[in-house]
């Protein structure tokens, strides 16, 4: 997204978060912009029963988090490392000089915003009127174009966990698993070793 050296001339600082700590939570006021530098961080909140659901997946070279700064909103949900990860942060108030400063990476994270409410728009239809399959395939369609999934000779290794795409999708494991099975007997998806393939 922005390059490192870039956010550090502007203060960024590099921090590691092991596999399931919190990099900020839900209700926090939003001071920093944050950018993998390696690792995985997801967007989750958790419903009155305890059910998680996840708002985002973000890798390498990913930002997240950062629309409630240009908003001076709460953070709507957590941000959590889900494997060992290296994060760049810098100040919410360098963070918009940078902007100012550079109108190419401004006009970058304006598509990047656009594209992430573009795909919640896409999701909250196929959450509210679609069958389980097609929500799968939705959310696994649109990753392979936005989140760059490496092709191997099998097709697009897709990099979630059945329990990720229930809680993307707003299904439960067990649907997930059965609509799985049911694309690769209609050669929508193929599953060799247990990974999922598109």
């Amino acid at each position: 997204m922005i390059a490192v050296s870039l956010l550090e001339e502007y203060g960024g600082i590099i921090k590691n978060y092991k596999s399931g700590d919190f990099i900020f939570e839900e209700g926090n006021r939003p001071l920093h912009y944050y950018q993998i530098i390696s690792g995985e961080v997801k967007m989750n909140n958790y419903n009155d029963e305890g059910k998680e659901f996840i708002q985002g997946i973000f890798y390498k070279n990913q930002c997240f988090g950062e629309p409630p700064l240009f908003i001076d909103q709460m953070y709507p949900a957590n941000a959590v490392a889900v494997i060992d990860s290296e994060i760049i942060i810098i100040t919410k108030d360098k963070f918009l000089d940078l902007l100012k400063n550079n109108s190419e990476i401004s006009l970058k994270i304006i598509k990047n915003l656009s594209q992430r409410l573009y795909y919640k728009s896409v999701m909250a239809a196929e959450i509210s009127s679609q069958d389980p399959e097609h929500r799968v395939l939705r959310l696994i369609d649109y990753s392979i174009e936005q989140l760059n999934f490496k092709k191997e000779e099998a097709g697009f290794l897709i990099n979630f966990t059945r329990q990720q795409i229930g809680d993307l999708t707003g299904l439960r494991v067990e649907t997930v698993i059965r609509a799985i099975k049911s694309l690769e007997k209609k050669g929508d998806l193929k599953i060799i070793n247990r990974k999922v393939y598109r």
